[in-house]
Parts: structure tokens; C-alpha cells; sequence
């Protein structure tokens, strides 16, 4: 995640073309980062949605140093709301697991992450990929902290279950 200026963020919050692609182009990659382990293979659309909201909503931010944070509460949001809106059915046939260090391993854990609901799958990425800890990503996703606890134990679980089952070494 590149630092930007907080000059850019404020021309455009004012209106300034340049400035608002500029602004978009910085968060275009961590939008991705973000969406992708949520959103999965509707992770562009999850990505689009997000974008479109910060272009809309960014008049309205106070502080342009808090851009990044903000994002991401937008991107989580949106993540989740496309997933749980996708009709996309899980893989019903499982595929063999290459071994540690594989190139092709990336895409079987996403297979694996694939199972998971959104909401399991938005509590796995705040946590161990942003490394929020649990209060952060409980305000981030409007519910108590307790919830997140709960969703995070279930969601490494139902992936740690799903990844025995699909033959991958332990």
C-alpha cells in the first residue's frame, strides 16, 4: 500500500479529475488485496463495487491521512455483500492438493477459502491477512467483538477441515 498525499485526496475531494484518478489508481491494488480472499472469483466485481462507492462517498471524508482505513471498511463491506449476493455454486468435485512450496498451491487454498461463507472468509482476511486484531475488525463488520471471535474459530476450523479432506499433507 503506497502512501499518498494527503493534498491529492483533498483536490480530489474537490472535484479534481486528475487527482481523483490518481487517488483510485493507489487504492486500486489494495482494493484487490482486500476483496480477492473474500469476494473470490466475484473479487472484480467486489473490487468495482468498492471503487464506485469511494469515488461517491469521498467528498464526505474528514480526514484524507485516514483514506486507507476508510477503504477498507468499504472494501470488507462490499466484499461480503457481493459474495453472499453470488449464485455460484462450490466446486463439487475436489482436486488433488499439490504439496507445500507449489505454485498451484495459492489456488487450492482459495478453492478451500471458496467453502467458507463470506462472513467466515471477511473475519480470516481482517485477521490474518490485515492482521486487525478482533475488536478492529468487530467495528469494522457492525458486530461484537464476541462474534468475530466466534466466526474466526469456526472459519479456521471448517478451513483446517476442509484441507485435511482434500488430501493436503498436515
Amino acid at each position: 500500500m503506497s502512501a499518498l498525499d494527503p493534498d491529492v485526496v483533498r483536490r480530489a475531494q474537490r472535484g479534481d479529475l486528475m487527482a481523483l484518478n490518481e487517488v483510485l489508481e493507489a487504492l486500486t491494488p489494495y482494493v484487490r488485496r482486500l476483496c480477492g480472499p473474500i469476494a473470490l472469483q466475484d473479487a472484480p466485481d467486489a473490487a468495482q463495487e468498492t471503487l464506485i462507492v469511494v469515488m461517491r462517498e469521498l467528498k464526505g471524508l474528514r480526514d484524507p491521512g485516514a483514506l486507507f482505513g476508510w477503504v477498507r471498511v468499504i472494501a470488507v463491506r462490499e466484499a461480503v455483500r457481493v459474495a453472499r449476493r453470488s449464485s455460484r455454486a462450490v466446486p463439487a468435485e475436489p482436486v488433488d492438493l499439490p504439496a507445500p512450496g507449489d505454485p498451484s498451491l495459492a489456488a487450492d487454498v482459495r478453492d478451500v477459502l471458496d467453502r467458507l461463507s463470506p462472513e467466515h472468509r471477511a473475519v480470516l482476511t481482517l485477521r490474518d491477512l490485515e492482521g486487525l486484531d478482533e475488536e478492529t475488525a468487530a467495528r469494522m463488520l457492525r458486530v461484537p467483538a464476541g462474534t468475530v471471535r466466534s466466526r474466526l474459530f469456526r472459519a479456521r476450523a471448517r478451513f483446517r477441515l476442509s484441507w485435511r479432506d482434500e488430501g493436503s499433507p498436515s
